[in-house]
């Protein structure tokens, strides 16, 4: 194990999120809401500890193997969510220690659970840093370090090899894997300030233009109101969130695509888009029939816009609510909770096993029954016209199997603490999905769980944002044998 370019860049990483508290800490010196010295004392805590892992270190020689790419790449979400959950601890709503950290992790793997009630009386410097922490994780904090962080001289290609979302992420859109990192970044910001122009100009004031266009990109749903986007009523506000969840659920490959070619063609000839695209129209007319057919709004168009809204919002994992959607009738909130397990694009800041993963499961389970029909015949997996080769297969099955196994070991976890069951698998379903909000117990927050049932969805929304493997292959002694 090369011990010192490890601890330079989990250094690295600290000093780099030690900026991440700057606004909040300014805008709470300005409004004098009191979280002042909490924004404080967490950037003194991370930067002394990223100086004291980077100075002793800085000259030291070597590459990241692979393996060490995956501990920095798990390490770092630890570490870096264990400091920044002080704030949230000192300053209101002054949680407890489990539920500041549970509620920081949620941030940062862009899921959007919370543990918080009362959000419209919280100062404005704790709803922005809700909303950095998301904006921070919407690309991966890793990725951050290695695109902004030149003075990391350590092997890039494992750090992005754990935190590159998808089957294929080992597509370079660049020849330095720094330079890839760079252009997906000024891509994010890009339609972050485009989201935040647009929440602007459609009636919301600019600090909630701001915080919302964060986690509309990010896929990730904290809002700075309880009532979610519902708190603003606007049919314009709601459509501006659909185009902007689509696109941060699209693969920023393509983006980075589309953006070097200057044209926006490359979005229909992709098939994944297409495929989600697809998926977000049909469920969303299903669900629209139903709620209809129920009589739960007036109208067919009311219960259209909710029911795309809320798909939209559950596929692209994001969560963000503009009705109580787990209280609609028959099976219209299980399908919204479902499509999130489809998720975006491999690529993306959307979380779920990822669009290209089911088409290919779809495609495969499709190739055995003409199997069972014609023994003898050859039926190949392809994806975009192209051979889907017999690894990537093996691969996407194993993950699949991996994701649900996780998922019933999280559920099962959880209720050992004393939460039903049903509460339990709603929540480890939103974790490891990265969605949110849920069904049951957890419909609109996670302030009724226990402690031990807050740190296994935290563990759980962990594992859904780096894809399981990541973090599981720590588990795997044959990783660490020389």
């Amino acid at each position: 194990m090369n011990h010192g370019p490890i601890l330079r860049a989990i250094g690295n990483v600290q000093l780099l999120s030690s900026l991440l508290v700057v606004p909040p800490l300014t805008l709470s010196l300005y409004d004098r809401d009191g979280a002042t010295l909490a924004f404080f004392d967490s950037f003194v805590i991370l930067l002394t500890v990223g100086l004291a892992l980077f100075l002793p270190t800085r000259r030291a020689q070597g590459e990241l193997r692979l393996r060490d790419g995956f501990l920095v790449t798990t390490s770092v979400w630890i570490i870096t969510s264990a400091v920044l959950a002080i704030p949230l601890v000192i300053a209101p709503p002054q949680l407890g220690y489990i539920e500041a950290l549970f509620e920081v992790v949620s941030g940062l793997t862009t899921t959007g659970s919370t543990v918080i009630v009362g959000l419209d009386a919280l100062p404005r410097s704790v709803l922005l840093y809700r909303a950095l922490l998301q904006f921070y994780g919407g690309l991966g904090i890793v990725v951050l370090a290695v695109a902004i962080l030149p003075s990391l001289r350590v092997g890039g290609l494992q750090l992005t090899k754990g935190e590159v979302t998808g089957p294929m992420k080992n597509n370079k859109l660049t020849p330095r894997i720094r330079d890839t990192a760079a252009a997906l970044w000024v891509i994010y910001v890009g339609l972050n300030i485009a989201c935040i122009l647009a929440y602007w100009a459609a009636g919301m004031n600019f600090f909630d233009a701001l915080c919302h266009g964060f986690t509309t990109v990010a896929t990730s749903g904290f809002s700075n109101h309880d009532a979610s986007l519902g708190y603003f009523e606007s049919p314009v506000i709601e459509v501006i969130a659909i185009v902007f969840m689509l696109l941060g659920s699209a693969s920023f490959a393509l983006h980075f695509v589309a953006w070097r070619h200057g044209s926006a063609l490359v979005y229909a000839e992709d098939g994944e888009f297409r495929t989600l695209i697809r998926i977000a129209l049909f469920l969303s007319l299903f669900v629209a029939v139903e709620l209809w057919w129920q009589g739960m709004y007036v109208g067919f168009g009311d219960n259209f816009r909710h029911a795309a809204f809320q798909v939209v919002s559950g596929l692209t994992t994001t969560g963000y609510t503009t009705t109580g959607f787990a209280h609609w009738p028959g099976m219209a909130p299980a399908l919204v909770v479902l499509a999130a397990f489809v998720g975006g694009c491999a690529g993306s800041t959307a979380g779920g096993i990822k669009v290209v993963r089911v088409q290919i499961v779809a495609k495969l389970a499709r190739r055995e029954l003409m199997r069972l029909v014609h023994p003898h015949g050859r039926f190949p997996v392809k994806l975009n016209r192209s051979m889907v080769g017999d690894e990537m297969i093996t691969t996407v099955a194993a993950f699949v199997t991996v994701f649900c196994v996780s998922l019933i070991v999280s559920a099962l976890a959880i209720a050992a603490t004393g939460v039903d069951l049903f509460t339990a698998f709603a929540a480890a379903a939103s974790c490891i999905t990265n969605l949110g909000p849920g069904l049951g117990g957890v419909a609109l927050h996670f302030q009724d769980l226990n402690d031990g049932a807050l740190m296994i969805s935290a563990l759980t929304m962990l594992i859904g944002r780096l894809e399981v493997f990541t973090v599981l292959v720590l588990l795997t002694p044959a990783l660490w044998r020389e």
